[in-house]
């Protein structure tokens, strides 16, 4: 059982529900994401990407990217956390918005390319196609890994 911080036990019930609202609608948006770079990829005659269930299962990665790795939660005022201060490094919670900003980025950028070239007709080259998929898929994964370590208790085994 996941539990709940005192700001989310603080809510109002409005505030609770808009909550919720927001996040199925970042992961329908990551779900679009995931559609649109498979149907480009599909467009390059790749065989992996043409059937149902491999856009289903990217259609869902990407929504499970975007849901946990676009509304992270806040970091705990924990001096455990900083990291040594060497060229400017800040804290465990920096690296994590770092991981989940630049994973957004790149599925962001993925998925721009794909729908422009759907848009214009544009054929599909397999060595782009499995580039972009790659790009989107690292993409992903980077928010996914960012809303797990966000959400993962910091404990006293760790190290600093």
């Amino acid at each position: 059982m996941v539990k709940r911080t005192d700001a989310w036990n603080t809510r109002s019930t409005i505030s609770r529900w808009a909550h919720v609202l927001e996040r199925i609608g970042l992961a329908l948006t990551g779900g679009s994401c995931g559609l649109f770079v498979a149907a480009y990829i599909a467009r390059a005659d790749i065989d992996l990407i043409g059937s149902a269930v491999a856009v289903l299962a990217m259609m869902l990665y990407g929504a499970a990217g975007f849901y946990l790795g676009i509304d992270l939660p806040p970091a705990p005022p924990d001096h455990r956390l900083r990291l040594p201060r060497r060229h400017g490094l800040g804290s465990r919670a920096d690296v994590v918005e770092l991981l989940s900003a630049a994973g957004t980025f790149l599925a962001a950028v993925a998925t721009v390319v794909s729908v422009s070239s759907i848009v214009m007709d544009e054929t599909a080259r397999a060595s782009t196609a499995i580039l972009i998929g790659f790009g989107w898929a690292i993409g992903a994964t980077m928010q996914i890994a960012a809303g797990i370590i966000a959400r993962m208790p910091v404990g006293d085994s760790a190290t600093s």
